[in-house]
């Protein structure tokens, strides 16, 4: 059996003139958790509506586990399990029976299944709690068992830990993590970088409905970084690294240089000073986080750049 359980092919949605996605090609494989990441108006949440059947595209197919979402909607959803931005249950019932008040909905669940569910996510101990006495992190906590009612294949979170506080933030991230060891396939929505940095085995960046980079954090962080070095003739050190092949920024400092390059070209960027007579007094790399990438390459004209392929 295919370890694929999302994929899209040439997605497109148009909102008369807008398009607000542009052939989105992506995929979402068994135990692993992609970050879709982009700036606001970026299409994520068109995306995500395609993939939930909750907005037609205009062109290309969502599937999930091989079923096309608008085609064989009811087998598609029921293989995918989502919460979308704030998860909404009633506030007078209890965490276990807002949980089998769900279930009886969407066909059912066992009351063995609703507390194993509570379990894992953290919640026996407030199981009979009214869901308004939950905290931020256990509403949030709540949803992402309510997604997994079913044990679908695919798990879609919308800024899961959106607002949530550093303990909160890291069981959420715990959760997901253990989520993927159990063989979801996780899509994660979020501006929170620095947590896909951590949690995510692979990032889809969209900007504009367009895919513009794709891989692993390494993949698409490679090459990325600056290199502060401190010389005593800065306007002559700027000149001779600009001539260097692959240099494409040399900021010229108080203290030296600062140059746009991959942190490990340190050493041949001295050698280049040394043969020219210029000797620095420190070469200090910085290697740039996702974070710095994302805001490069979604930036109003900045560069289209992928880390690797993207998926087909």
């Amino acid at each position: 059996m295919s370890d694929v359980v999302l994929r899209t092919r040439g997605l497109v949605k148009r909102f008369g003139t807008l398009t607000a996605v542009d052939q989105l090609d992506i995929e979402v494989h068994r135990g692993e958790v992609v970050g879709l990441l982009g700036p606001n108006g970026a299409g994520k949440s068109t995306t995500i509506g395609m993939i939930l059947g909750l907005v037609r595209p205009t062109a290309g197919a969502a599937e999930v586990m091989g079923r096309d979402v608008w085609r064989d909607r009811e087998n598609a959803l029921a293989n995918s399990g989502a919460i979308v931005e704030t998860p909404a249950f009633y506030p007078y019932l209890s965490g276990r029976d807002n949980l089998t008040a769900l279930a009886l909905i969407r066909g059912g669940a066992s009351r063995a299944r609703v507390d194993l569910l509570l379990e894992r996510v953290g919640l026996s101990a407030r199981a009979k709690s009214k869901y308004r006495t939950y905290s931020l992190g256990m509403k949030q906590r709540l949803g992402i068992a309510s997604t997994l009612l079913s044990d679908p294949p695919l798990v879609i979170l919308d800024e899961p830990a959106n607002g949530l506080d550093p303990a909160g933030q890291r069981e959420i991230r715990e959760l997901v993590r253990e989520l993927a060891k159990e063989e979801h396939g996780v899509l994660l929505a979020s501006h929170l970088l620095y947590e896909v940095e951590q949690i995510c085995d692979r990032v889809l960046v969209i900007n504009k409905g367009k895919l513009i980079a794709s891989g692993t954090i390494a993949e698409v962080t490679a090459g990325a970084g600056t290199i502060d070095i401190a010389v005593g003739d800065p306007a002559r050190a700027g000149a001779t690294l600009r001539a260097l092949p692959g240099i494409t920024n040399v900021q010229e400092t108080e203290a030296g240089v600062k140059v746009t390059a991959e942190p490990a070209r340190g050493a041949d960027l001295n050698r280049a000073l040394a043969a020219a007579g210029i000797y620095a007094s420190a070469i200090v790399p910085h290697k740039s986080s996702l974070e710095d990438v994302f805001l490069e390459i979604t930036d109003e004209g900045g560069p289209s750049t992928s880390g690797a392929p993207a998926p087909s």
